[in-house]
């Protein structure tokens, strides 16, 4: 196990723990990142620790420790030493601290912070994501980015916001934010926004987990298990996502043996949960379209008008050019091409290569190959993971012989 697989899997565990004893999200982050920086140092030299997250937080634990006792300015410096030396010193006992991510992620979706602050500030403190990533999900610039997660970290602080799930009286109000933090970390996991990696396991997983203990926390919450359903719908494609030479299978071209078939029987339960409490919403809307999908036991036999009325649905409750690209591909599915890149004129998101290569494919479909290769070529103009370029570099590379 590399440093890297390391920081991705135990990051929130270790920044968590940190937080609840410290009371403080700058100096919990500096001290797990000086773990990080020690673990890169003496790692490839020792080996990798028998626990390595037990390393890093007992590490962090420590280098918080060094820092305070150098600090003049602390105003509980005697508090906050008795507190982490509490902690267990020795790695073997850190398997007993609670794991705190579900109160990171409520403490990080607080109403007094603004709701792109708390998915931000979860994004980077629960699933580890770096500013770069976190600004690229956002389409805004990294230093907007930073300084809204500074400003999200120093408003928790000045307010004095606690460190807990809340209690049950006003979870209904703060479970909407949970659910778009967690909607966020699987898609980023599930296909990624760049770097090498196209599908990173670690967030899908880490999504689907805080998913279920939220509906666990909340089972009358019908939203709750509409976004579980969904993620174990998505996420049970994942292994037919990438082909055997590292590029994107598209879904009617994947192989559907390779479905999690005991993802896809969950899914299907929870959603049946979900609908029987007769409050839908928009994940219980998109988890019905996954269903669809994943019923289907060949491409041919996917019923796109279904598809598409639901996205006449969610584009009624929850609006945004997203929505409307995913309604303009199933209406060209079930109604033709011509149809669909009518709809997808109207479909503004600039710098967002899956429109571009929407538009591409439906073009190439109408045998239009020259306006398919501009489409092509503007979308790998912009940002995106390995697999994908090399999916859309292939489709150029078809059109433009065709």
């Amino acid at each position: 196990m590399t440093v890297d697989e390391v920081y991705r899997e135990e990051w929130g565990r270790a920044v968590s723990i940190l937080i609840r004893v410290l009371g403080d999200f700058e100096l919990a982050e500096d001290a797990v990142q000086d773990a990080f920086a020690t673990a890169l140092e003496r790692w490839p030299r020792d080996g990798v620790p028998r626990n390595p997250g037990a390393w890093i937080v007992t590490t962090a634990r420590n280098r918080a420790i060094d820092r305070i006792r150098r600090e003049r300015t602390f105003s509980r410096k005697a508090e906050l030493l008795v507190r982490l030396q509490e902690l267990p010193a020795e790695e073997d006992d850190v398997s007993t601290i609670p794991d705190d991510r579900l109160a990171l992620v409520f403490t990080c979706c607080h109403p007094a912070l603004a709701p792109d602050a708390q998915i931000a500030l979860t994004l980077r403190e629960v699933a580890g994501l770096t500013t770069p990533e976190i600004a690229h999900a956002f389409l805004v610039g990294e230093p907007t980015m930073a300084q809204r997660l500074v400003r999200a970290k120093r408003k928790i602080r000045s307010a004095g916001i606690p460190f807990r799930v809340p209690p049950d009286h006003l979870l209904p109000d703060r479970v909407a934010s949970v659910l778009a933090v967690l909607y966020l970390v699987f898609n980023e996991g599930y296909a990624a926004s760049g770097g090498p990696v196209a599908v990173r396991r670690d967030l899908c997983d880490e999504a689907v987990r805080l998913a279920k203990l939220v509906a666990v926390l909340m089972p009358d919450e019908a939203e709750a298990l509409g976004l579980l359903a969904l993620l174990l719908l998505q996420d049970s494609r994942r292994d037919a996502r990438i082909g055997a030479d590292g590029r994107l299978v598209l879904l009617d071209e994947q192989d559907r043996t390779l479905w999690n078939r005991d993802a896809i029987a969950e899914g299907l339960h929870v959603l049946d949960r979900a609908l029987a409490l007769r409050r839908p919403g928009p994940y219980q809307l998109q988890a019905a379209v996954a269903a669809l999908h994943a019923e289907a036991a060949r491409s041919e036999e996917t019923d796109w008008a279904q598809i598409a009325l639901l996205y006449d649905r969610l584009a009624e409750v929850r609006p945004s050019p997203v929505v409307e690209l995913n309604r303009a591909v199933a209406v060209a599915l079930a109604e033709g091409p011509e149809r669909g890149l009518e709809l997808l004129a109207d479909v503004e998101l600039p710098g967002y290569h899956l429109l571009h290569s929407a538009r591409a494919d439906l073009l190439r479909r109408l045998g239009r190959h020259q306006q398919a290769a501009e489409e092509y070529q503007a979308a790998l103009e912009c940002e995106m993971n390995a697999a994908d370029r090399a999916f859309l570099e292939g489709r150029l590379a078809e059109v433009t012989a065709a």
